[in-house]
């Protein structure tokens, strides 16, 4: 309570405290010194020795204003005000010494050298010990963290850490057994299979984790490691932060799911990135989806010579619209960028664009992907997707367009939904657009996985659950799925689009596949909770299993067949898949309108399964509407 009351007090009143202090310890400093004296009995009596007091303490005091010893704050005394504190202790002694050789006319060596230690001792040493007190209190209040890299990086997230109150590092963690058992700025650096004992004995919560220089092998590895441990992980974002001196506890991230899959990047080919792009004129449909709106980053750094922005939804327009703009302006660009709203089953709106700006690339991302809405929602589904990529493909012919690329997905190997059919059905329209006779416009069409943050990805989702507080909800527990980073998957797609000679199907490396329940059980415990099942009845966060939505299946493919061909890209490759002429497709394409428009959800299944989709429903007819009508009847 003491403490808290002197620690309210104004700034002035807590300086002037100090300035006591300092007197008190001057004063006893200079009279031990005397008492050192063989004739101390009488030195107390002698106005000379008061006299060399007052002064002495009189011109330390000015000397220690000076120097500013009184504007440091005593819970962050540093090296530098030790240092200050010496100093002027040894001016101090100097000030002594010819106090007393003015005032009492002797000189001895010996006394001076005996008031500095004194002096010194008490002077830093009340102050280091008044530090250790507070910081102890504040610490009691603080997150006790480990921070895992004892390198450049750890060392300076430990300098940031010291300037907030919101964490207190107990301990370094490093591999390196070279500075294992060393001490770095006064802590430790302990060995990796020390942490759990560290976690018990100081109660750590959090582990930083400051190696930003590691691959994403090295971080998953890391990452599997510390998952048993029930600390939240937190990371550095990267080595640019490093190099630019931007750590700080602000920059400090929760661990993403592409820590967790170990994934490393393969660098983009410059001339594959630029060959469909630079100087010429690019349009991207769905421009405000997580799919179009990163490959509109990824063409802007290629230098088109416009580049058009083509979405329905108008909200997500002005969002890309507006950050591609901030872009340019912060890098100086000079790229003009068109915003047009539209939907891609109006043939004709696309066609008036593609030939008003003479378009020669088109990047086809706008489609229905949410697998349960397009089930809901049949026939808007099949709109969207199989004719608005046909509607679009058309407009492109007839515009003169030079390249087309079709987003596809693996959904859309042999399909169990409607929207992985309605995906193959756009693929054989390409397809078969690709092989008419005097085809000008270059198909092609790039099939991957689920993308790490995207609309539909369950990462988000998790991590949204994990932080209301639970449950975690998955709809089985052995659902596997393939992830890609957004950026990774945009730069792929430009790379294969340039790598396409007509009606090509290229699939994307996608790695290995996750267990989704893996997935959640890392994100949980890597946020330092612990997952609540029987054997952890008090656990934090339960795990659901919701059972499997409508036209959702458990694993997905990414070819149809084995005929897989591999190109000069370690992560694209060329699916031989099947294809009809079009006259054939374009019979069952009329077929299927027809049903659209009659809202005849049996036949569109049929014709659906009639085409070479491979579309193997394992539900009823799900189309809301459709329900509610045969209900009523």
């Amino acid at each position: 309570m003491i403490l808290e009351t002197l620690l309210a007090l104004p700034r002035n009143v807590k300086k002037t405290f100090f300035v006591i202090h300092d007197i008190l310890v001057i004063f006893a400093a200079f009279w031990f010194t005397q008492s050192l004296k063989a004739s101390y009995s009488q030195e107390w009596f002698s106005s000379a020795n008061w006299l060399a007091f007052a002064a002495t303490a009189g011109l330390t005091i000015l000397l220690f204003v000076r120097l500013g010893l009184y504007r440091a704050v005593t819970r962050y005394v540093s090296t530098k005000v030790l240092t200050t504190a010496v100093l002027g202790s040894m001016i101090s002694a100097l000030l002594f010494f010819i106090s007393v050789l003015i005032f009492e006319q002797r000189l001895r060596l010996a006394l001076p050298v005996a008031y500095f230690l004194m002096l010194v001792v008490l002077i830093a040493g009340s102050r280091v010990m008044l530090r250790t007190l507070l910081s102890g209190r504040q610490t009691q209040q603080m997150t006790p963290v480990i921070i895992y890299g004892a390198g450049q990086s750890g060392r300076q997230l430990l300098e940031a850490i010291k300037q907030v109150s919101e964490y207190h590092a107990i301990a370094f963690v490093d591999d390196n057994p070279k500075i294992q058992r060393t001490v770095i700025y006064d802590l430790p650096v302990h060995r990796p299979s020390e942490i759990g004992a560290l976690i018990q004995r100081y109660g750590v919560e959090k582990i930083l984790l400051a190696i930003p220089s590691a691959n994403s092998e090295e971080r998953k590895t890391l990452l599997q490691r510390l998952e048993p441990y029930p600390c939240e992980v937190l990371a550095i974002p990267g080595m640019k932060d490093l190099v630019d001196g931007k750590i700080n506890v602000s920059s400090l991230k929760k661990i993403s799911v592409v820590d967790l899959l170990g994934r490393d990047p393969v660098a983009p080919r410059p001339e594959l990135m630029g060959a469909d792009i630079n100087a010429k004129v690019v349009m991207v449909t769905g421009a405000g989806g997580s799919i179009g709106s990163e490959l509109c980053r990824q063409i802007i750094r290629q230098q088109p010579a416009k580049l058009i922005l083509f979405e329905l939804s108008e909200f997500s327009l002005y969002s890309i619209d507006k950050e591609l703009r901030e872009y340019q302006a912060e890098n100086g660009m000079n790229i003009e960028i068109l915003p047009l709203l539209g939907s891609v089953q109006h043939r004709r709106r696309l066609f008036s664009v593609m030939q008003a700006y003479g378009v020669q690339t088109v990047y086809h991302a706008a489609a229905y992907k949410h697998v349960p809405m397009v089930e809901f929602n049949t026939i808007e589904g099949v709109r969207n997707n199989i004719y608005g990529t046909l509607f679009c493909a058309q407009a492109a012919i007839e515009a003169a367009v030079e390249t087309f690329v079709l987003i596809s997905t693996d959904k859309a190997v042999r399909p169990t939904n409607t929207m992985g059919a309605s995906k193959r059905m756009a693929e054989l329209v390409l397809q078969a657009l690709a092989a008419e006779p005097g085809q000008t416009t270059r198909f092609c069409m790039v099939r991957f996985g689920n993308v790490l943050g995207s609309s539909g990805s369950v990462v988000p989702v998790f991590e949204k659950q994990i932080a209301a507080g639970g449950p975690v909800t998955l709809t089985h527990a052995e659902i596997t799925r393939y992830f890609m980073t957004i950026p990774e998957a945009a730069q792929l797609v430009i790379q294969a689009g340039a790598m396409g000679k007509g009606g090509d199907v290229f699939v994307l490396d996608m790695g290995e596949s996750v267990r989704i329940i893996d997935l959640a059980k890392q994100m949980i415990r890597l946020s330092g909770l612990e997952i609540k099942d029987e054997a952890h009845p008090d656990g934090d966060i339960a795990i659901e299993v919701t059972g499997l939505r409508p036209g959702e299946k458990l694993y997905e493919e990414l070819l149809i067949g084995d005929a897989v061909e591999h190109t000069t890209h370690p992560r694209i490759m060329t699916a031989n898949e099947v294809m009809l002429p079009w006259v054939t497709l374009s019979d069952i394409l009329e077929r299927m309108d027809q049903a659209c428009r009659q809202s005849n959800q049996m036949t569109l299944r049929q014709l659906l399964q009639e085409a070479p989709t491979g579309f193997n429903p394992k539900d009823d007819i799900c189309d809301l509407v459709w329900q509610q009508t045969h209900q009523a009847v």
